[in-house]
């Protein structure tokens, strides 16, 4: 990837952090803390990675996406919008009864939504499920699914990773939004998922462990899984829960509470600061 490609990457991400902080300020509801961690793993999928066609939302061949951790949507929808799956002026209203999309993803209600979440922890064993009907169907799509670290604390997760395993479905990728905090608090603390890779292991998938928050080694250690055929792969990106805001980071109380209009001028003045 060159330099000026990885540039534009983290130019997306930090305008994707910006729009959603001011799309849940607006809406009034919504997660920011954990929108900001995951912007550049959703900047890399819908503007370098996937396989899609904005205007065929239900194009058969087309990547699948999951957002298992549902409530980080105002980072899916901005995405959507950008790459032109419905119009962005749709969000003007997130929240009221008149607008399609809703707090968290509904796959019948807006274009490019492969799986309705909310409930967490469904998501990788959905995501076993599309992988494994593009090898019966003889598709060629990749399925892709992001959930967060307290995610997967839900047992479900596992039931999904030891069925992958299973079948060796190697064009099923997982990504863990690895930022170290949940509703509750820090995730060691309200019950520890380490050690994570070794888990996944142990499950029998390859592992990928990268800075979530560096587009080259989210774009890189995705290229790798496409080179892993005989087992799905999980990527655990380390990242920072309210990235780029400084009174946000690694706080709990930011997993689902919304900035006033002085937090918000000051969360986006900070995340100006690094756009050129």
């Amino acid at each position: 990837m060159n330099p000026e490609r990885v540039t534009e990457l983290q130019q997306i991400a930090t305008r994707l952090r910006i729009n959603s902080l001011k799309l849940i300020h607006n809406r009034g509801a919504g997660h920011p803390g954990g929108t900001l961690s995951a912007a550049e793993i959703l900047t890399v999928l819908y503007f370098h990675t996937m396989n899609l066609h904005p205007a065929d939302p239900n194009w058969k061949d087309r990547d699948r996406f999951i957002l298992s951790k549902g409530h980080a949507s105002a980072g899916l929808y901005l995405s959507l919008a950008q790459r032109g799956f419905f119009p962005a002026s749709e969000l003007e209203n997130w929240g009221e009864l008149t607008c399609p999309h809703q707090g968290h993803p509904d796959r019948q209600k807006t274009p490019g939504v492969d799986m309705t979440s909310g409930i967490l922890g469904h998501g990788v064993a959905i995501g076993s499920g599309l992988a494994l009907a593009a090898r019966v169907l003889g598709l060629t799509y990749r399925t892709y699914v992001l959930l967060g670290d307290g995610e997967c604390q839900a047992g479900v997760v596992w039931e999904g990773a030891a069925a992958a395993a299973k079948y060796r479905l190697a064009d099923l990728t997982v990504i863990v939004d690895n930022n170290g905090v949940q509703l509750d608090g820090m995730v060691y603390e309200v019950l520890p998922m380490e050690p994570l890779a070794e888990k996944w292991t142990a499950y029998g998938w390859h592992v990928i462990e990268i800075n979530g928050h560096d587009v080259e080694q989210v774009a890189g250690a995705l290229e790798t899984a496409r080179e892993i055929h005989n087992q799905p792969t999980v990527v655990i990106a380390h990242t920072t829960k309210g990235k780029g805001v400084s009174f946000m980071e690694n706080q709990a109380f930011w997993h689902g509470n919304v900035p006033d209009e002085e937090q918000l001028a000051a969360a986006v003045r900070e995340l100006e600061e690094v756009l050129p």
